[in-house]
């Protein structure tokens, strides 16, 4: 899938937005309902987007991901691991009992709430990199989706940032999906009133651009059964 180029204003905006990911509370989404035997299990790991802030039951992102896969004719369970507010490192030390022994394949969504924090861009890419290897370590297949720094964090940060999620890719082989909130972020019809998180319809639309990453993940997590 192309990325598309998002003008540095806009990113800033976007990303400014999503600032209050770092203020949200610590309260961790519980699990969805014990996968069924036969059902591919992925696990949702991330901050507030992947937890489903401010949205009405159903319509958080792991829940939307579940009903498109499975209306594409694929047997999935989609488990929510997102704590609003969760920045990579803390994210990690939650990982061994966020990641259930069913799980089948992760998908990775943290980052934004250090760079809006301003923490350093090596703390962030060792905190992921850790989390990749415990990931692996179980043969798991990994999903790693980006974000990026605010333009108004200088050039240095933001060009060491950006290159993390690149470089963990190639570095671990992992899927990659460069922006999560690529098409939602900036649209009013796709937020919430407070211009922080997506809407039902903005999650839609985030699930409907990630999903054929997602669907590389599941062709992944079956090689490697058949493996």
């Amino acid at each position: 899938m192309k990325r598309r180029i998002v003008p540095s204003g806009r990113l800033v905006a976007a990303l400014t937005a999503v600032a209050a990911l770092a203020g949200l509370s610590l309260a961790a989404a519980p699990f969805a309902a014990q996968a069924e035997q036969g059902e591919t299990v992925i696990v949702a790991l991330g901050d507030s987007l992947t937890a489903g802030y401010g949205l009405p039951n159903g319509q958080s992102f792991p829940v939307q991901l579940e009903d498109a896969l499975r209306k594409r004719g694929h047997n999935v369970r989609v488990l929510n691991a997102g704590v609003s507010g969760d920045t990579a490192a803390a994210a990690l030390r939650r990982l061994d009992w966020a990641l259930p022994d069913e799980a089948d394949a992760v998908i990775v969504e943290l980052g934004g709430n250090d760079a809006l924090q301003g923490l350093p861009p090596e703390a962030t890419e060792a905190a992921l990199s850790t989390i990749v290897e415990k990931v692996q370590a179980k043969g798991l297949p990994v999903l790693l989706a980006g974000m990026e720094a605010p333009r108004n964090l200088g050039k240095d940060y933001v060009t060491a940032f950006s290159a993390i999620y690149p470089e963990l890719a190639a570095r671990y082989k992992l899927i990659l999906y460069p922006f999560f909130l690529e098409g939602a972020a900036l649209n009013a019809e796709l937020m919430q009133t407070d211009g922080i998180h997506p809407n039902d319809k903005g999650v839609a639309v985030i699930v409907q651009n990630i999903l054929p990453k997602v669907e590389a993940l599941l062709a992944a997590s079956k090689s490697n059964e058949d493996g």
